[in-house]
């Protein structure tokens, strides 16, 4: 009987492939045949609910972000080399002259 089980476990696994859930949020048969990681089962289910709205069903979670990609010309490219980015941030000018956090350290 155990056998068997396991054996629909791996064809669960199976289907959830064919379906488009990917190897990384699938679990393996023993995690759910002796409930030793039933967190990576339930990232699988979610995982095969977020796929459910490829097939007309509703879905669960989140939804899947479809591919965008975008091409450039050299032109813009080039553009974008006089910009500065401000991704590590910018202070404007401001300095901490001035500020003062607590009493001063007495020696």
């Amino acid at each position: 009987m155990a056998f068997k089980c396991m054996e629909n476990i791996n064809n669960f696994l199976a289907a959830s492939t064919s379906l488009g859930v990917p190897s990384v949020e699938q679990f393996q048969t023993v995690d759910l045949w002796e409930k030793q990681n039933l967190n990576s089962v339930v990232i699988c289910l979610q995982s095969l609910g977020r796929k459910a709205s490829n097939y007309g069903k509703p879905s669960i979670g989140p939804k899947e972000s479809a591919k965008n990609v975008r091409e450039f010309t050299p032109e813009q490219k080039k553009a974008g080399d006089t910009i500065v980015g401000l991704q590590a941030g910018s202070n404007k000018g401001a300095t901490q002259s001035g500020l003062n956090f607590g009493n001063t350290r007495h020696m």
